[in-house]
């Protein structure tokens, strides 16, 4: 038990002045319920001195989560079929299996492969903010090539997008070849597969749960800024802020719904330059976080409230084994 300063007289738990000398106790210990007879003790004790029992501390821990500070870490996504959209938008989509990052892109991520970080927010483990969807574009590049993988994007031969301006109309040209092995955008409707939990169909509002509280950072709760990515709880398939932190570009162009079975869709091809961003960010409200809401910016777009995310394509052996 804790002693008095002045006359070293065994003080009373949580007592604001010694009984025997009346000197006061500048800080006095916070008291907790003893688990055997509910008797006020005191962290700095290993018995209640009220009924002698030896107690352990219930220590809260926090599980943490190693982000990787280079090479996202990439999670199978097994193919499947599912309804699209909500309400009058539901429709069939079937796709094949692919690899999404297991979070959005971080700073530490980005400035490895660009050698610089855009951000506002500063932080390695933060999501790298303030990228248009050209910027996207060209980290995907860039890192298929650093891992020597085929480059999913072109614009006519050339893959090196480092002369185009970001307001160039060249980007209108851009394709995109899914059956190379190296890094994309994913394309909306992989985003809500994934995001929904894949053949595992989570039936929740949010990606990995109803309570965004629990597996995001929104308007709510974000303190007006982004957060390290991983801090939340992640869905069914592993995967991290889907809904919240940061919103994220995906591969195609703004349009609506075709309400017909689909197989692998990646957008109208309108070349419109007005892309999708998905899943909302620690500006929005809860109803912009959902796995249903879109909403879409011109590709040269950017903010501290917008990242993304990349995709593999899994090769046919791999896609057989899923």
């Amino acid at each position: 038990m804790q002693k008095c300063v002045k006359c070293s007289g065994l003080l009373i738990p949580g007592a604001k002045f010694c009984s025997e000398c009346g000197t006061q106790i500048e800080k006095p210990h916070a008291l907790h319920p003893c688990p055997n007879c509910h008797s006020g003790i005191t962290d700095d004790m290993a018995f209640c001195p009220w009924c002698g029992k030896m107690y352990e501390k219930v220590v809260e821990v926090k599980k943490i989560v190693k982000v990787a500070e280079t090479i996202p870490d990439m999670i199978v996504v097994g193919g499947g079929k599912f309804f699209m959209g909500t309400g009058d938008f539901s429709h069939s989509v079937e796709l094949t299996s692919f690899k999404m990052s297991a979070a959005p892109i971080t700073q530490n991520q980005y400035y490895f492969v660009m050698g610089k970080s855009p951000s506002k927010f500063v932080g390695g483990d933060l999501p790298v903010e303030n990228v248009n969807w050209c910027a996207a574009i060209r980290y995907c590049n860039a890192l298929s090539k650093m891992m020597n993988l085929k480059p999913c994007y072109t614009i006519g031969s050339s893959g090196d997008f480092s002369t185009i301006e970001d307001s160039s109309p060249v980007w209108k040209r851009l394709t995109c070849d899914f059956a190379a092995n190296g890094y994309r955008l994913p394309t909306e409707a992989e985003w809500e597969y994934a995001a929904r939990g894949g053949k595992k169909k989570d039936a929740f509002l949010y990606s990995g749960g109803d309570d965004l509280n629990e597996v995001g950072w929104f308007g709510e709760n974000s303190e007006i800024k982004t957060h390290g990515v991983c801090e939340k709880k992640p869905n069914a398939l592993g995967l991290y802020d889907m809904c919240g932190n940061v919103s994220e570009w995906v591969y195609d162009e703004y349009a609506e719904y075709e309400k017909r079975p689909q197989i692998n869709p990646f957008g109208p091809g309108t070349m419109t330059g007005v892309h999708v961003k998905r899943g909302g960010s620690w500006l929005d409200d809860a109803e912009q976080c959902n796995v249903f809401f879109r909403s879409a910016s011109p590709m040269g777009g950017k903010s501290s409230s917008l990242g993304f995310r990349v995709c593999c394509s899994l090769p046919p052996v791999e896609e057989e084994k899923k």
